[in-house]
Order: structure tokens, then C-alpha cells, then sequence
């Protein structure tokens, strides 16, 4: 009973947060020069309603894409595992499936979800940001495959599960841009070099 509550205070106190975009400086000097030197130096700082710093992001200046998927579920031309930008969590945070995130920075590298029925009801398309420990990514130019981004990324989250974030090709017309969409994903809309891209920075997926 008492972890049920738990959880319940948890969706409330995420279904109520209000949350605020502004700029924010250059990359922190704990990013390795080889991944600073490909990202915008100036980030977007998401923060509370109490002034806290929720997290902040910082695009590649330019994402390598190619040709279009012929399906619809797949909103991104984007090679699986390519770089994608960094984020940094002062503080506690979760991914989109609710798991668990430690305060640090993070790469963020693009994966589509498999076509197998272990992550249905995650998010209606199938392209997402995986998280991967900034410490534990050696190299920013490369591309792991599905199977080794997802054990990379289970380090972020500590289940066998890769730490996701919901990525999509963005149709705002307002750059960057927060807003709330349904009742508690807050959506994020940025240009990382010329790419639209939309990404959940909070909000717990309901399945």
C-alpha cells in the first residue's frame, strides 16, 4: 500500500509541475572536448516552478541524416546511434518509462524501437534519445548498433531497460519552444543546425 502511494504522489506531483525554458551558457567542462567541440554553445535550461534547474541540453550543431524510412512510425532520417546532443540533470530525474535517473550528464543518441511488442504504448512513433552516461561514452563519432546502445544505455537506468527520452521530427513553427501537451508531457521544440526535432524532457509515459 505504501509503494502504491508512493507512486501515485509521484504521477500527481509530475501531472502538476510547471515547468520554464530560457538559454543557458556552454557545455559543462565535464563534457570531453571531442563531443564539446559538436555542440551548440548555448543550451536551453528547463527549469521548475520554484527556480530549480530541471535539466538543460545542448544539440550537435549538425546531425547527420539519410534517406526517409518508408515508415510512418519513423519521423526522423537519422542513422542508428548517431550523436545527438548532451543533457545534464542536477538533480534526480526519470526517463519516459519512469525509470530512475541519477543527478549527471548524459549523452543523448538516437535508436528506433524494435518492431517486437516490448515497448508498446511508449510513445506512437518509434524514434527515441537514448541516454547514455557522459563518463562511460568514449567516442562521438560512432554509431553503436541497436544491441550495443541499448547495454550503454542500461547503465543510465540501471534495469535492463536503455533510459529513453520521446524524439520526433518537429512541425512547430517556433524555435525553440516549451509547451505543455495532454496532461503532464512537456515537450520541448529545437533546432539542432538545420533538424526540427520535438523531445519530452518531462513527463512519465501512462500505459
Amino acid at each position: 500500500m505504501h509503494k502504491l502511494f508512493s507512486l501515485f504522489l509521484c504521477s500527481a506531483s509530475l501531472a502538476f509541475a510547471q515547468y520554464k525554458m530560457e538559454p543557458t551558457g556552454a557545455p559543462p567542462a565535464d563534457v570531453a572536448p571531442a563531443f564539446s567541440s559538436m555542440l551548440e554553445q548555448q543550451g536551453v535550461k528547463i527549469t521548475k516552478a520554484d527556480g530549480s534547474v530541471y535539466c538543460e541540453l545542448w544539440w550537435r550543431t549538425k546531425i547527420p541524416t539519410g534517406p526517409k524510412s518508408t515508415d510512418d512510425t519513423i519521423t526522423l532520417s537519422i542513422p542508428q546511434g548517431t550523436l545527438l546532443g548532451v543533457i545534464q540533470f542536477p538533480a534526480a530525474a526519470q526517463d519516459r518509462r519512469g525509470q530512475s535517473l541519477k543527478p549527471g550528464i548524459y549523452t543523448m543518441r538516437y535508436s528506433q524501437d524494435p518492431v517486437n511488442g516490448d515497448h508498446q504504448g511508449v510513445a506512437p512513433q518509434r524514434d527515441f534519445a537514448l541516454l547514455v552516461p557522459a563518463a562511460d561514452d568514449k567516442d562521438p563519432n560512432a554509431a553503436p548498433g541497436f544491441d550495443a546502445l541499448v547495454a550503454m544505455s542500461a547503465k543510465a537506468s540501471g534495469t535492463p531497460h536503455p533510459a529513453v527520452l520521446s524524439i520526433w521530427g518537429s512541425a512547430a513553427d517556433k524555435f525553440p519552444n516549451l509547451s505543455k501537451q495532454n496532461d503532464h508531457d512537456w515537450v520541448l521544440d529545437a533546432k539542432a543546425g538545420d533538424l526540427p526535432i520535438s523531445i519530452i524532457v518531462a513527463g512519465k509515459v501512462e500505459m
